[in-house]
């Protein structure tokens, strides 16, 4: 009686419980996104308040991708053993923890390192461990999910740097910072504790098109091969990534154009990166999702090129949006690449592991920027140096889509 009534009970995958869950993930990496985002509007006035330069500066951005990367990881194994649920309330109380006494530090280097400890690596729970708990809720639209939930980082990224900017100018960074604190630790409690329910033992049960350890059948390339391949693209395509997102506001104060103009510009980049991950997420259930990664970083590249020629206000601003509908759907596609042909129970440290990657090309690339601007006194060099990485990461995708095998025989154990 029992196994009858189990196997007519309906699956939760693709259900509607799926899409509300997907919904709270949402929101959940919305709020928990502020670790990455709060920084950037900060930094010129923490550059100011601490008597740094600005490639100084843009270390403590470094230090908070750092434990980003470090977060994702560690999070991401976390995740895989306890759940969402309590990876979200530990990342929680980090958060409130860290910009509360970051918003104490008397120095420089205090301050950094508070935000690779505890922002950066708390803000980390949101990103991939989010994304492979929602893969498992999900199968024929998985490829959409995926990008809605990647997209929490985007949406803090759009909503964070315009409401903390006018706080900063009227209260100061420190009295923002302690109002962060608060806000999250009172909204992503609640918020997790919606999350309890565990993953369906069907979706944990999925090997993978490539099986446990025996190379993948439709791509030809082993499971460590195919991890390394993903990490070396990761880096690469965040090097390039990080030039517009991370050093646009102080860009447009070189150029002029004030700190607000350049908070409007990222809030534009990064609520078009939203839609760009909408819409590659829905098109890598068609064509599949190294075709979309390949796709989506050379419109990121042709992007990057439009910065060195156009440096008026308006042109920014469109040049932003530009870049912001080419390069949403890369990040998110790694990791459903991960869930295609690799074990659904090894989700979490695997697209961990991915996301890792992406974050330390953050990181490279957005002190690397800082420092060809100190040594060159422009960012055109540093365009062209994302370009140059950019280049790179096309290379590597092209090659997994040249070895993919779909019309051959699976290989033999």
């Amino acid at each position: 009686m029992s196994d009858s009534t189990t196997l007519d009970r309906p699956s939760p995958v693709d259900s509607s419980y799926s899409w509300l869950r997907l919904a709270i993930s949402l929101t959940l990496s919305t709020i928990g996104g502020v670790g990455i985002w709060a920084i950037i509007p900060v930094l010129p006035t923490a550059e100011a308040d601490f008597g740094v330069t600005r490639a100084e500066s843009a270390f403590a951005y470094t230090m908070t991708m750092v434990g980003f990367a470090a977060g994702n990881l560690i999070f991401g194994r976390v995740v895989d053993r306890y759940g969402i649920c309590v990876t979200m309330i530990l990342a929680s109380i980090m958060l409130a923890a860290g910009f509360y006494a970051a918003s104490l530090a008397d120095t420089f280097f205090t301050f950094s390192i508070l935000h690779a400890l505890l922002i950066g690596s708390g803000t980390a729970a949101g990103f991939g461990p989010m994304i492979a708990d929602i893969s498992h809720w999900f199968k024929k639209r998985r490829g959409i999910a995926i990008a809605a939930g990647a997209s929490g980082n985007y949406l803090a990224g759009t909503v964070w740097p315009i409401f903390l900017s006018p706080v900063i100018t009227e209260q100061g960074w420190r009295e923002t910072y302690e109002l962060v604190a608060v806000i999250c630790l009172l909204t992503m409690v609640p918020l997790a504790l919606l999350l309890r329910r565990k993953p369906p033992a069907e979706s944990l049960a999925e090997e993978g098109k490539g099986g446990i350890a025996g190379p993948s059948q439709q791509l030809g390339i082993s499971p460590a091969m195919l991890q390394g391949l993903l990490v070396f693209a990761g880096v690469a395509c965040c090097v390039a990534m990080s030039m517009p997102q991370v050093h646009i506001i102080a860009y447009c104060l070189d150029l002029g154009y004030g700190l607000t103009a350049g908070a409007e510009m990222l809030s534009i980049m990064l609520g078009a990166g939203v839609i760009s991950r909408l819409i590659c997420g829905a098109l890598s259930d068609y064509i599949g999702a190294v075709r979309t990664v390949l796709l989506s970083s050379s419109l990121q590249c042709f992007a990057l090129f439009l910065y060195l020629p156009f440096d008026g206000l308006m042109p920014l601003y469109i040049v932003s949006l530009i870049f912001g509908l080419s390069q949403g759907g890369i990040v998110p596609g790694y990791a459903l690449i991960i869930r295609e042909y690799l074990p659904a129970r090894e989700a979490g440290q695997r697209v961990g592991m991915i996301m890792m990657a992406t974050i330390l090309g953050m990181a490279l690339g957005g002190y690397l920027s800082g420092v060809i601007y100190e040594l060159t006194g422009s960012y055109q060099a540093a365009f062209l140096h994302g370009i140059a990485w950019n280049v790179a990461n096309m290379a590597i995708l092209f090659l997994i889509l040249v070895r993919s095998r779909p019309n051959k025989e699976p290989l033999a154990a």
